[in-house]
């Protein structure tokens, strides 16, 4: 049975600005999508294509905590460095992914790469905060470097576009991330006219962005930034891509555990964000220069 879609988000708004550097349009929970309905991911971001211009200021975010989630940024376009409170720093490029685990809390910062700020360009980035399950809220903060070249890889037939598998499977081939629950990430690259089956647990909580181009999404048309959120029935998912297009396909299995946030602390328990707060303050997160 085909996946159902629920909703098609059309429009999320004007874009606000995250720090300096990073100009979006914000889906979950802005698009009227609580995150409790898309658990386990909480947060979704999205820079469309903009032209920062060169500068010789490092524009981003600067040094702020996170507790009991991870953070997800995927480059489509332009380079994004990171430095964190374990000592832990990269760089992504166009294809990169860089997977943060918060954890018992980290304090970390992200900007504009040195070379890319001086020179400009385009700057086209995705971020996304997935939720931990209660039992690894506390896990120790790390962070996973997660290459274009390491990607899971699929080429379509014909030259119809390629698949990159970022974390789960996608029709039997998976990816280089390491997840705390079930979790499928999917960048798709299709070509005008590309036609691409897969299948998806209806118990999933699943849904896409049209990051560019235009798509027909079991029988419904989805143009570029649309969101297209799907009920929890069915499982089949047929995508043709009307014109070149770039889409990131999101599932995950609910966590189904009770979701209480303040800022960037994301746990159970009103007492728990408290606590979080209280170690913050006491420097339990380490230390890290703006």
């Amino acid at each position: 049975m085909k996946k159902l879609i629920e909703k098609i988000v059309t429009n999320s708004g004007k874009p606000h600005m995250v720090g300096d550097g990073f100009r979006v349009f914000n889906y979950i929970p802005g698009a009227g999508i609580p995150q409790e309905r898309i658990s386990p991911f909480l947060l979704l971001d999205f820079n469309p294509e903009y032209d920062f211009g060169p500068s010789n200021h490092l524009r981003g975010v600067g040094v702020h905590p996170h507790k009991g989630f991870e953070t997800v940024t995927i480059a489509y376009k332009g380079s994004v460095a990171h430095h964190d409170s374990t000592g832990s720093h990269g760089i992504i490029n166009s294809g990169d992914v860089q997977w943060m685990t918060a954890g018992d809390g980290i304090l970390h910062k992200e900007y504009h790469e040195e070379a890319f700020s001086k020179k400009g360009g385009p700057f086209e980035m995705v971020q996304l905060w997935v939720n931990l399950p209660k039992k690894h809220k506390s896990v120790t903060p790390h962070y996973q470097e997660l290459t274009a070249a390491g990607m899971g890889k699929i080429e379509l037939p014909g030259g119809a576009g390629e698949v990159n598998v970022i974390a789960g499977t996608f029709n039997g081939t998976a990816g280089p991330a390491e997840t705390y629950s079930p979790v499928n990430l999917i960048d798709l690259k299709l070509n005008e006219g590309a036609e691409i089956n897969t299948s998806i647990s209806a118990g999933h909580n699943t849904a896409l962005l049209v990051v560019n181009g235009s798509v027909e999404v079991n029988g419904e048309i989805a143009t570029e930034h649309n969101f297209v959120l799907f009920a929890n029935e069915g499982e089949e998912i047929h995508i043709k891509a009307n014109q070149k297009s770039v889409i990131l396909l999101l599932s995950g299995e609910s966590l189904n555990e009770p979701i209480a946030s303040y800022g960037p602390f994301v746990m159970n328990t009103e007492e728990e964000i408290h606590q979080a707060i209280t170690d913050f303050n006491m420097g339990k997160f380490g230390v890290l220069e703006d």
